[in-house]
């Protein structure tokens, strides 16, 4: 950006004027460049999606396939179980029938052994009973891991979806914020960056990131105030119409900023950057001012 025709004030004797801030260009890259870091955020949150997808996919086929191991085991074991049930009842008809025919000790022995025969089949029928009860339970697992995997792949869907409108969001209002905002010249005739008069639009310059910014709320006091690497002292204030005076006091210096405006780039330059530092107040209050201070991204020493 170039300085205005018009023929600025002389600086004061101590300060340099400092070459032009870059213009609509640099905005245009840092904007462009911003857009890019969303569009990659969001590639990569499609791709983790994808990602996940594919595994719970895997994780389900799995226990699908462990699902009808259980089954096609708990059917053979079933089976094997069956026969053997029938088995013994076979033997223990068979063995009633015989103790029947038999007298005495004969007789006493039969029932007995007729007798072990059933305690056997109660026992066999209540082990069958155990793994059915112990399958089912598995199958009943298995369908649970499942429905919690179709649950997170859903809540998943919906939090990826909720990130991208967030970040659409957030991209068209910080563009338009910016596209809102306007540059200036400051005090020492030196063409000024963007200048934000509220809250809001200072926001959106600190996401900007192409400047270091430090808010300030400053009172009249009998010493100055630091603010960043500068310090601040109000003398006097307008508030009828929105004027204040104060002193900069920067390497060791004091330079006195008169009668100066609400949304004015005060201008200040210091050893350790060649571009000037901006002092902007958004709000005069009663012996009282509200701003920031921006201060150059890259410091780099004047000569």
């Amino acid at each position: 950006m170039n300085p205005t025709s018009s023929t600025p004030p002389p600086p004061p004797q101590q300060y340099a004027y400092a070459p032009p801030a870059q213009g609509a260009s640099t905005l245009s890259k840092i904007l462009l460049g911003l857009v890019v870091v969303l569009g990659g955020a969001t590639g990569y949150l499609y791709n983790q999606l994808q990602q996940l997808q594919a595994d719970i996919a895997a994780t389900r086929n799995t226990l699908l396939e462990d699902m009808s191991k259980f089954r096609e085991s708990a059917a053979v074991s079933t089976q094997t179980n069956r026969k053997s049930v029938e088995q013994l009842k076979v033997e223990v008809d068979a063995a009633r029938a015989a103790a029947g025919q038999l007298a005495g000790q004969a007789k006493i022995d039969a029932e007995k052994h007729a007798e072990e025969l059933a305690a056997r089949l109660e026992k066999e029928q209540q082990v069958q009973a155990q793994r059915v009860t112990a399958v089912s339970t598995e199958v009943g697992q298995v369908k649970e891991q499942a429905s919690t995997a179709n649950t997170r792949i859903t809540q998943v869907s919906g939090d990826v979806t909720t990130v991208k409108s967030d970040v659409a969001a957030t991209r068209s209002e910080l563009e338009k914020t910016i596209a809102n905002l306007k540059a200036t010249q400051g005090d020492l005739g030196v063409q000024s960056g963007l200048i934000a008069t509220n809250s809001k639009e200072l926001s959106a310059l600190k996401a900007l990131g192409e400047r270091n910014y430090t808010e300030f709320k400053i009172g009249k006091t009998k010493a100055p105030q630091k603010v960043g690497e500068i310090a601040i002292l109000l003398k006097k204030v307008d508030q009828k119409k929105n004027r204040y005076t104060i002193d900069v006091i920067a390497d060791d210096k004091t330079v006195e900023k008169k009668d100066k405006t609400i949304n004015e780039p005060v201008q200040f330059l210091l050893s350790r950057a060649s571009q000037p530092y901006e002092l902007v107040v958004n709000e005069v209050q009663k012996d009282v001012i509200v701003g920031y201070v921006s201060s150059p991204k890259v410091q780099t020493p004047r000569n």
